[in-house]
């Protein structure tokens, strides 16, 4: 989760920041840490599916676009072949 913290570090920023907030502030500081690291993952993943949600309609629209294939008649060789004779002598 951290990355390349290790321990040894998380105990001196921990450390640190005891010292700088004091023992009162520092469970307000990581509460409100906390929250703000929940908000962010919140807008990430909505971010992430608003995208998702436009390149599918994208993709529709492109699907929509494409107007389909008219078939293609026999042509008069392939007629006058007998069947199970698939190679014109």
């Amino acid at each position: 989760m951290f990355g390349s913290i290790g321990v040894t570090e998380l105990v001196i920023i921990f450390v640190i920041a005891l010292i700088v907030f004091g023992p009162r502030k520092l469970p307000e500081l990581g509460k409100s840490l906390g929250k703000s690291i929940n908000e962010f993952k919140k807008a990430s993943n909505e971010l992430q599916h608003t995208l998702e949600q436009e390149i599918r309609v994208e993709e529709q629209q492109k699907v929509a676009a494409v107007p389909a294939a008219e078939p293609v008649p026999p042509t008069p060789a392939a007629e006058s072949t007998p069947p199970g004779d698939t190679v014109p002598r």
